[in-house]
This record gives C-alpha cells, structure tokens and sequence, in this order.
C-alpha cells in the first residue's frame, strides 16, 4: 500500500482529519488520533485497543509491531505499509477509528 492510498483510506472514515503531529502526519476524529504517517519511512502508527493489537501482531509478521515503548502497552502499533497486505491495513485502520470514536 502507498502513502497516498493509506492517506485515502483514513480519510474516507466519516468526519475524520488530517493534522501534522510533530514530524508526522496524523488523522484524527472527535479532536483524538486513530493514525499517524510517517511519510518518509512508509510506516503506519494505529492506536488499537491492546487486544486488537494482540490479534493484529499475533500472526508474527515481523512489519507489524508494538510501539518499543510504553506507548506500544497502550496499543499503538507500527505497520509497515510496503510490507502488510491490504485487507490487513484496511481491517487495522477500521478497527483503529471505531476504537476512538466509541471512547468518552
């Protein structure tokens, strides 16, 4: 998947945004980030609920990742976006703005 088509995708979720979050882009709903881009490295930045991430990185695919930090306990989670099929980019940037929406 390229950028631009991940851009699309994220974009194409109702009411959703694009904002610059330091040297990222990020994309937003209700003022709260489902996603970020890093335009540079192709690389994808979902905020999943931790068992979503379970589900996500339990197939051991290496382009898919916890954040190495304690942002990756909070379920952000690193997809390589040259190396995860699309459906999976799809499925995970559904799962990531629902996850937000449905929070207080």
């Amino acid at each position: 998947m390229t950028t631009e088509t991940f851009r699309e995708l994220a974009l194409s979720m109702p009411g959703s945004y694009e904002a610059p979050h330091f040297e990222k882009t990020s994309f937003r709903t209700k003022k709260r980030i489902f996603a970020t881009l890093d335009l540079s490295s192709g690389i994808a930045c979902l905020k999943l609920l931790p068992v979503d991430q379970n589900v996500f990185t339990s197939v051991n695919n290496p382009a898919i990742t916890p954040v190495p930090n304690k942002w990756g306990l909070q379920g952000w989670t690193l997809f390589d976006l040259k190396k995860v099929r699309k459906h999976t980019i799809v499925d995970a940037v559904t799962t990531a703005y629902f996850s937000s929406i449905s929070k207080k």
